[in-house]
C-alpha cells in the first residue's frame, strides 16, 4: 500500500471535502481516504498495482476540484476578486437604494463583473447540484441566480461580495493555523559548505550526500544531520527540542539540520539528508497529524453530508409557505428563499475540528511535543492513569555504583562488559582493573546475564546479585539519579487527578528508592519486558485510560498497548516509532503539558462545534421568517450573507486562541 497527500483546490465547505472523499473511496484499489477541509488535502492509501495516482487525480478533477502539485496560497487571488467586487458593489448599492431613479440596465451592467468574480460559486455549485452532491457553492449559486433572474441585482451583488469577504478572511485565518509548519520549513538552510577535493565549496542543500564532510562556521545553521569529526561548539537545538540551553558538541556527537552553531568551528560527516533528517521527519509527522481526522469530527462530517440538501428543502418550503401565506406576494417569498440559502453555513461545521487540531498540534511542535494525529490529541485528555518507566525516563539513565558487597567486582565487570545495559556500563566504568576471560555469555531480557569464568557458572541477577555455581557470593548496589524535573512532573500529574505509577524491570529496592524521591506511591518492579504490556492491559481492564511513558526498546510493546504511548526524545528509534507522542526535550514536565494541550484543544473544538451548530440552528429559522410570524423583523438576505461569512471566521478566530 502507498500513502500520499494530495493538495486540493476549489473546496469551499465540509460538504466539498466529503464529496471528494466519497469519490476517491469508490475507486477500486483505494483502501482509505481522508479529506481535510481545513488543510485542503486528501490523504489516500492505495494499491498502486490496482489504481494509479493519475486516476485518483482525474477522479478529483472530474467532480469539479483541482488536484494540485503544490498547494498555492489563494489569499492574493481572493483579495483581487474581493477588491474588484467591492468596487462595483458600491455604485450598485447607490443606484439601487440611494439614487432617486431606478436604472435596471445600469444595475445589470454593474452586477455582471461581480458575478464574474464569484464565477466559481456557479461552476462548482451547479455541477455539484447536478451530481446530487450540493455544497455551499450550490446554496450561493441558487440564491444569487434567483436574485439576478428576478432583477434583485443589488442583493446578488452584495451577497457575492460579502461571501468573498468571508472567504478572504477565512483564507487568512487558515493560513495562520498552519504557521507552525511554515515556521519549521523556513528553518532549513538553503546551502552547505562541503569539502570537495580538499577545498571548501558552497553547494545547494539538495546536492549534499551522505558521507560528505561539511564545515560549519560559528553563527551558521547545521545543514543536514551528521556526526562531528573535528572541533567542539555549543549548538542551539531549541528549534528541535524546545530546550533553551545550548548543547555541547564534540567529536563523536550527533548534530541535526537547522540547529545553530553558536561558538566554535565544526567539521562533521553527513549521515542523513533531505527527507531523512530529523527536521524533515518532524515536519512530516506534524503534517500527517494536521491532515488526519479526530473521532470527534465524525459527527460534523455526518451532519455536513445531509446539511445542504436539508437547507435547500427548508428554503423551498419556507418560500412556498410564505407565498401562499401572504396571498401570493412573490417578492416576499423570494426574499425568504434567498435568506435561508445564504445564511446556512456548512463551512463553520467543517472548520470546527480540523482548525483546532492544526493549531493544537502546531503549538505542541513549537514546544518540542510531537503529537501523531487528531485521534491521539483527543484521547490524551481522557487519560486518568500514567505509567512511567524508570531508567532514562524518571532518572537520568546514567546509573553509578554505590557499594560493592563481597569480592565480586572483577567477576561482575568481566561478564558485564559484553552487555549493553546501562547498569553493565556503570559496573564497567567503576572497575579499573583487568578483566577475566569469560565464555558462553548469555543475556536474558529483564533478568540479568550469565557466563563461564574460571570454570564456574557466574550469574548476575538483575544487575545486582552475583551467584557462582548457584551460590550467592555478593552484590553490587547501583543507583541512578532522578531527573531534576521528575518530582515536579509527578506532582503536576497528581494535581490533575491522574494516578501515577512506576513500571520497571529493575529490582524492587532500587525502584522504591527512586519512587520515594519523586513522590510515586505505586511501584511495579522486576517486570520482564514482555510483561510490561500485560501490566498496561490489566489497568485498562479496570477501566483506566492509560498513558505509558518510556524510552527503550523494551518499552515498545507497552507503548503500543497503552491508550496513549509517550516516548522520551532521547530514547531509541523503536520507542519513538511505537509512541503516539514524542517529547523532544526528554523532560517529564512535558507530559502534563501535552495532556493539558489536549484538554484545551478538545475544549476549543467543542466550543467551535457549539457555535457552528448554534449559528445554523438559530440563523436558519430566523431567515425562514419564524420571528416575523410573531411580529418580529424580517431578515434581509444581505445581512444573512454577512452573518454566514462571519460565522466561519469566528470559528477560525476561536481556534487561533490556542496559539496563546
Amino acid at each position: 500500500m502507498h500513502k500520499i497527500s494530495i493538495p486540493i483546490g476549489g473546496m469551499t465547505c465540509a460538504a466539498c471535502a466529503r464529496r471528494v472523499e466519497k469519490a476517491i473511496l469508490k475507486l477500486e484499489g483505494v483502501k482509505t481516504a481522508s479529506v481535510n477541509f481545513a488543510t485542503e488535502k486528501a490523504v489516500v492509501s492505495y494499491n498502486p498495482q490496482i489504481v494509479g495516482l493519475p486516476v485518483i487525480k482525474k477522479t478529483i478533477e472530474k467532480i469539479g476540484y483541482k488536484a494540485l502539485e503544490n498547494k498555492k496560497s489563494e489569499i492574493k487571488t481572493l483579495r483581487i476578486k474581493l477588491i474588484i467586487s467591492a468596487v462595483f458593489s458600491i455604485p450598485l448599492v447607490y443606484v439601487a437604494m440611494v439614487s432617486m431613479t431606478s436604472n435596471s440596465l445600469l444595475e445589470l451592467l454593474l452586477v455582471i463583473p461581480i458575478v464574474g468574480m464569484g464565477y466559481k460559486f456557479y461552476t462548482v455549485g451547479f455541477k455539484a447540484l447536478v451530481q446530487r452532491s450540493p455544497n455551499m457553492d450550490s446554496l450561493i449559486a441558487i440564491g444569487t441566480s434567483a436574485a439576478v433572474l428576478f432583477s434583485y441585482y443589488e442583493t446578488a451583488g452584495i451577497i457575492i461580495t460579502l461571501v468573498l469577504l468571508g472567504k478572504y478572511l477565512e483564507a487568512v485565518s487558515k493560513n495562520k493555523t498552519g504557521a507552525a509548519i511554515k515556521k519549521l520549513m523556513r528553518l532549513a538552510p538553503k546551502t552547505a559548505i562541503v569539502m570537495r577535493s580538499g577545498e571548501e565549496k558552497e553547494v545547494p542543500i539538495d546536492e549534499v550526500e551522505p558521507g560528505d564532510i561539511i564545515l560549519v562556521k560559528p553563527g551558521s545553521k547545521i545543514p543536514v544531520d551528521g556526526r562531528v569529526i573535528e572541533g567542539c561548539s555549543a549548538i542551539d537545538e531549541s528549534m528541535l527540542t524546545g530546550e533553551s540551553m545550548p548543547a555541547h558538541k564534540s567529536a563523536g556527537d550527533l548534530v541535526y539540520a537547522a540547529t545553530i552553531n553558536t561558538t566554535g568551528m565544526l567539521r562533521f560527516k553527513a549521515e542523513k539528508v533531505g527527507a531523512d533528517t530529523a527536521l524533515a521527519q518532524i515536519i512530516k509527522l506534524v503534517e500527517d497529524a494536521q491532515s488526519g481526522k479526530a473521532p470527534i469530527a465524525k459527527m460534523a462530517d455526518t451532519v455536513s453530508g445531509y446539511f445542504v440538501p436539508i437547507v435547500c428543502a427548508i428554503a423551498l418550503a419556507a418560500g412556498i409557505a410564505w407565498f401562499f401565506g401572504t396571498g401570493g406576494n412573490f417578492e416576499f417569498a423570494l426574499r425568504i428563499f434567498i435568506s435561508v440559502l445564504v445564511i446556512a453555513c456548512p463551512c463553520a461545521l467543517g472548520l470546527a475540528t480540523p482548525t483546532a487540531i492544526m493549531v493544537g498540534t502546531g503549538k505542541g511542535a513549537e514546544k518540542g511535543i510531537l503529537i501523531k494525529g487528531g485521534e491521539v490529541l483527543e484521547m490524551a485528555h481522557k487519560i486518568d492513569a500514567i505509567i512511567l518507566d524508570k531508567t532514562g525516563t524518571i532518572t537520568e539513565g546514567k546509573p553509578e555504583v554505590v557499594t560493592v558487597e563481597g569480592d565480586v567486582l572483577q567477576l561482575a565487570a568481566s561478564l558485564e562488559r559484553y552487555s549493553e545495559h546501562p547498569i553493565a556500563k556503570a559496573i564497567c566504568d567503576y572497575y579499573k582493573g583487568e578483566y577475566l576471560e569469560a565464555s558462553d555469555f548469555k543475556s536474558m531480557a529483564g533478568q540479568g546475564v550469565e557466563g563461564i569464568i574460571g570454570g564456574k557458572k557466574i550469574e548476575i541477577v538483575r544487575g545486582i546479585k552475583i551467584f557462582a555455581d548457584g551460590e550467592y557470593i555478593g552484590r553490587i548496589v547501583v543507583s541512578d539519579k532522578p531527573k531534576q524535573s521528575s518530582f515536579a512532573a509527578v506532582e503536576k500529574l497528581k494535581s490533575m487527578g491522574i494516578e501515577v505509577m512506576m513500571l520497571t524491570g529493575d529490582n524492587k529496592e532500587a525502584a522504591e528508592n527512586i519512587a520515594k524521591q519523586v513522590g510515586i506511591d505505586k511501584v511495579l518492579a522486576e517486570v520482564l519486558p514482555q510483561d510490561k504490556a500485560s501490566e498496561v492491559k490489566k489497568l485498562q481492564e479496570k477501566g483506566y485510560k492509560v498513558a505509558m511513558v518510556g524510552d527503550g526498546i523494551n518499552d515498545a510493546p507497552a507503548l503500543v498497548q497503552a491508550d496513549v504511548g509517550i516516548a522520551i526524545g532521547s530514547g531509541t528509534d523503536v520507542a519513538m516509532e511505537s509512541a503516539d507522542i514524542v517529547l523532544m526535550k526528554s523532560d517529564l514536565t512535558d507530559v502534563p503539558v501535552a495532556i493539558n494541550l489536549s484538554k484545551q484543544t478538545i475544549r476549543n473544538i467543542k466550543q467551535n462545534l457549539f457555535w457552528a451548530f448554534g449559528y445554523n440552528v438559530v440563523g436558519i429559522p430566523i431567515a425562514a421568517g419564524v420571528l416575523h410570524l410573531f411580529g418580529g423583523p424580517l431578515l434581509n438576505p444581505i445581512f444573512a450573507a454577512a452573518a454566514m461569512s462571519l460565522s466561519s471566521v469566528s470559528v477560525l478566530a476561536n481556534a487561533l486562541r490556542l496559539r496563546k
